[in-house]
């Protein structure tokens, strides 16, 4: 067993399934920041969960919210970003908690020094309109820059992408983990800006909990019992780092990277309290309005509880979803008691 086992709640009714599946894909995006929602996996079968599978995105999705949707998976780790696009589509998906404080690094090339450096400049991006590309479109739109006429976009895979940037061929890219702690390892370019410490993107959850709409709606008991379970694993990834590290490695959910890189991406992520203190309804209205400038989105979003408000998430996540309003889909009130 990885983790610290749920104290008993005789009061409260077991999961309306005893099956849950979370999406890791190694092979077509994802992040190794999801962790907690993967060193779960004990704490969620302490929870009534006897059947907790690993499955893969919909072939070239590259992001989870429409895996979510299609039903092939019940909840997720989601870059805020990639949430904001699933909602602005009206996928069937719903925001539970925030994961962590940033953990994303835009790199650059010894061509460029500062973010405005980047005017004119090729950027590695792993396809246009997913968390990469929106980012750091939102970076650029922060200083003013306009990301559609300033800048270069290539698309290319992760592996590419850092051979490029080593050879200099492109300018700068986005490092999700464990792409930061491989690229300082080998010594590939340097940090423009470390989203866990460079404000305003350091003042925001960056990735969250994500469930289905069916999910939730069918099983609001288990979908209480499984964020309990994920915010206890959050908890555990910041308090025993190598602990959970050897049970990413040992069940091979470290999305290829090695035990001293799945460490060091525990140690440099955070984890822990932050999703008790900063609102990631925050973050995605944040992120929203510059996707909105940018022309990504087309919803306006505002940072107010009014009924048809697409985005919005419950700002007691640590108590489960008891008595807090959630949006199924988020343009539709509705409260959820177990």
């Amino acid at each position: 067993m990885i983790g610290l086992i749920p104290e008993a709640a005789s009061a409260e009714p077991p999961p309306e399934t005893k099956t849950i599946r979370l999406i890791y894909d190694p092979d077509d995006g994802g992040a190794l920041c999801y962790a907690p929602t993967w060193v779960a996996a004990d704490l969620l079968r302490a929870e009534g969960f006897t059947d907790v599978r690993f499955v893969k995105m919909i072939e070239k999705t590259n992001v989870e919210p429409p895996t979510l949707a299609a039903g092939q998976a019940d909840m997720s780790g989601v870059f805020g970003p990639d949430l904001i696009m699933g909602v602005d589509a009206g996928l069937p998906v719903v925001g539970l908690a925030g994961l962590h404080g940033g953990c994303l690094e835009l790199v650059g090339s010894e061509r460029v020094r500062t973010i405005r450096d980047l005017n004119g400049k090729k950027i590695a991006v792993s396809a246009l309109g997913v968390t990469d590309h929106l980012f750091i479109a939102n970076m650029l739109a922060y200083i003013g820059m306009n990301p559609r006429k300033d800048v270069q976009w290539v698309v290319h895979e992760p592996p590419e992408s850092i051979r490029l940037l080593a050879q200099g061929k492109v300018d700068a890219l986005l490092a999700f983990p464990p792409m930061p702690q491989q690229l300082r390892a080998k010594k590939i370019g340097h940090v423009l800006l470390r989203t866990a410490e460079d404000p305003p993107w350091s003042q925001y959850i960056c990735c969250m909990l994500v469930a289905s709409k069916q999910f939730v709606q069918n099983s609001p008991v288990a979908t209480k019992r499984a964020i309990r379970a994920v915010l206890k694993s959050d908890q555990l990834c910041m308090s025993e780092p190598e602990r959970s590290a050897r049970f990413l490695v040992d069940k091979k959910l470290t999305l290829g990277a090695s035990y001293q890189e799945t460490l060091q991406t525990l140690k440099d992520v955070r984890y822990g309290p932050v999703w008790r203190e900063y609102d990631p309804e925050s973050a995605l209205v944040f992120h929203a309005l510059r996707m909105r400038e940018n022309g990504f989105i087309k919803s306006t979003p505002q940072e107010d509880h009014r009924p048809g408000h697409r985005l919005a998430l419950p700002r007691r996540a640590e108590e489960g979803i008891e008595g807090v309003v959630l949006r199924i889909p988020w343009s539709v009130r509705r409260t959820v008691r177990p």
